[in-house]
């Protein structure tokens, strides 16, 4: 079992809130011939691999990679053969690329850019402004006084295009603002967020405008978790909807909205998802699942096994119904499960008692949801066959 475990973006706030608590130009900007291309993801490795499956509608099928993990030959195998996008599940987090002011250490993301160049896929660059994983030199000299709001700010600009210049016309999607919104009803941007504290609730645009004048030809997303009735209430949805609405009338470059996309099988499947797709989807914006996993109880953190055998149902019929509600939704570009072996995933070192939430084991064989995935693509790409031809009329 290998030692490093994804680090999912929404830590504590990917809790599922049950119902019992209480585009500017940029938008449609074409990719000049040095940007990453999307139209036609390459159709390679196995016929009914994920991947393969996928292009034939121009789906990108995706995971979070642990760029050093693919020295073990069976977890790069998996990754090159099964997946057209990879997204860093740490490595181009500040806290990462930044330990120490002034002095950055690109070698995780520039490996992970590599391998994807290497294996015809793209790469969605994850996260430039989020109140997580900063470096702390930051938080330490905010905290004490030694860094003024004012440098604050030019801190942040220079990460912004420092990051997006050295990945220029190597990333097809950055996940540009990260989880803003708050999970009470009604929702709305966090004031105690790290950034909107110091810096105001303008920052958000303002950290879009420096990305897409960095990278004029990347896609730039808002990335959130429960905005896609996760909560029950389609309270978050309902904000970020109307967020976004006045960002664009503003002229803010924001081209997608990603939906984490973090179930539990405890709460039941958010039966609004396509609806709230769809409504991102008619402000002009592309649309993605960025961090799907379904989680649920099990024994331990080592063998995950699922405690309640209908789990062993219940966890793949959400995958399938997620990756469902991305298939309804033509501007849904892609679908990226949250690592894709239990052993990485990030699940049972924050939710204890639970696990199984990837679509591989532990020991990285297909699990049932890996197979409705496979199933729902094949039926994506090739329809349903028609009936045999009887003498009954």
């Amino acid at each position: 079992m290998r030692h490093r475990r994804l680090l999912a973006a929404g830590a504590v706030g990917t809790v599922v809130v049950a119902a019992a608590l209480g585009i500017s130009s940029a938008a449609g900007a074409a990719p000049s011939a040095s940007a990453p291309r999307a139209s036609a993801p390459r159709d390679e490795g196995a016929p009914d691999s994920l991947r393969a499956l996928a292009a034939k509608i121009g789906l990108r099928i995706g995971t979070a990679v642990i760029p050093f993990d693919l020295n073990t030959p069976a977890y790069r195998d998996i990754v090159a053969d099964q997946f057209s996008v990879v997204t860093p599940g740490n490595e181009m987090k500040w806290q990462v690329v930044e330990p120490t002011r002034g002095t950055y250490d690109w070698s995780g993301g520039d490996r992970l850019v590599k391998f994807a160049e290497e294996h015809g896929q793209l790469v969605r660059g994850h996260t430039l402004l989020w109140h997580n994983q900063l470096p702390a030199w930051l938080t330490t000299g905010v905290a004490n006084g030694t860094i003024s709001d004012t440098e604050l700010r030019a801190l942040l600009h220079k990460h912004v295009i420092d990051e997006v210049t050295h990945f220029k016309g190597k990333i097809w999607q950055w996940d540009v603002a990260n989880e803003f919104f708050t999970d009470s009803n009604p929702s709305g941007i966090n004031p105690n967020d790290f950034w909107v504290s110091h810096l105001g609730a303008g920052i958000i645009a303002e950290a879009f405008r420096w990305a897409h004048q960095a990278d004029p030809h990347a896609l730039l997303f808002y990335n959130d978790y429960n905005i896609a009735g996760e909560d029950g209430t389609n309270a978050k949805s309902d904000a970020v909807y109307a967020w976004l609405r006045q960002m664009l009338a503003e002229g803010v470059p924001i081209n997608g909205v990603g939906d984490q996309g973090h179930l539990d099988t405890q709460y039941g499947f958010p039966t609004q998802m396509t609806q709230d797709l769809r409504r991102y989807a008619s402000l002009g914006l592309k649309v993605a699942i960025t961090e799907a996993d379904v989680r649920t109880f099990v024994n331990n953190p080592t063998a995950q096994v699922p405690t309640d055998h209908l789990a062993t149902f219940a966890q793949p019929y959400e995958f399938s119904q997620m990756l469902k509600a991305c298939l309804a939704v033509r501007q849904c570009i892609s679908f990226t499960v949250w690592g894709f072996g239990d052993a990485d995933s990030w699940i049972p070192g924050f939710f204890t008692g639970e696990g199984y939430a990837t679509i591989y084991d532990v020991n990285l064989q297909p699990k049932p949801a890996y197979f409705d995935l496979q199933q729902d693509l094949q039926l994506a790409a090739y329809g349903a066959p028609h009936r045999v031809h009887t003498d009954q009329h």
